[in-house]
């Protein structure tokens, strides 16, 4: 079984473009959703999809499996998704070791940019880069799974 171990950050600057990769286009849906676990389908770059289940209610970690899916597949998940579809391009950026994957939100969450970052353990202690805001680990309004089911704008 996989683990998830993250701290997520809403981003303060556009200070991470310059060391940025050229990013992913990604169409995320849910397909399940409770309030300790979901499931999701991915569509990245409109050539490979994945299917993730999620599972534990912790504000920093939480159970992760993750398959990839034929994109046609995928693409008949989306289509019977629960809420809206998130629309977002993910970029990854290292700083000091540790991976940041930066997602620029599109269609209904435009203007939404939010920073992750991935830990090997809760002990981990990433260096903040100095683009980076509040942070909202643990805080429900900035999950996917609430964008993609709450009303917009909270």
């Amino acid at each position: 079984m996989a683990k998830e171990i993250e701290r997520k950050f809403l981003v303060s600057s556009d200070g991470w473009r310059a060391r940025a990769d050229r990013g992913t286009s990604l169409l995320q849906a849910y397909v399940v959703t409770m309030d300790d676990r979901s499931t999701r389908v991915r569509l990245l770059d409109d050539a490979h999809a994945r299917l993730t289940i999620k599972i534990g209610s912790g504000p920093l970690t939480r159970d992760e499996f993750e398959y990839d899916i034929p994109v046609a597949d995928a693409r008949d998940l989306i289509a019977k998704a629960i809420g809206v579809i998130i629309e977002k391009t993910r970029y990854r950026v290292e700083h000091e070791g540790f991976m940041w994957e930066i997602d620029v939100y599109a269609g209904v969450h435009l203007g939404l940019v939010i920073a992750e970052v991935e830990m090997r353990t809760e002990a981990d202690k990433p260096d903040l880069p100095p683009w980076l805001g509040t942070e909202v680990t643990g805080d429900p309004r900035y999950s996917n799974q609430s964008l993609a089911t709450l009303p917009v704008g909270f």
